[in-house]
């Protein structure tokens, strides 16, 4: 019994351990926007942006296929949504 859950507990070591490159290849591919920055988009997947705060700057991301067809993604600053509701 001892064996089964050793070996158990190995293979789930294993799978986990295999996912975080493609995890981290991920959060890499998204590139941070400079002041000037001219991405190359034809076609906007998503927006996004974090939560939780009522009002002010948040990072937000935008997912989009680029003139050859690749998905690409681009980080950046903005006021939260929030805010554009305030004071209606």
């Amino acid at each position: 019994m001892k064996l089964k859950t050793i070996a158990t507990a190995c293979l789930i070591s294993a799978l986990s351990a295999a996912a975080l490159p493609a995890l981290a290849q991920d959060k890499a591919a998204s590139e941070a926007y400079a002041y000037g920055t001219h991405p190359d988009i034809k076609h906007v997947v998503s927006l996004s942006e974090d939560s939780g705060q009522t009002c002010g700057l948040v990072n937000a991301q935008i997912n989009y296929l680029d003139s050859m067809g690749d998905q690409r993604a681009l980080t950046y600053l903005k006021h939260a949504a929030s805010c554009n509701n305030e004071g209606n």
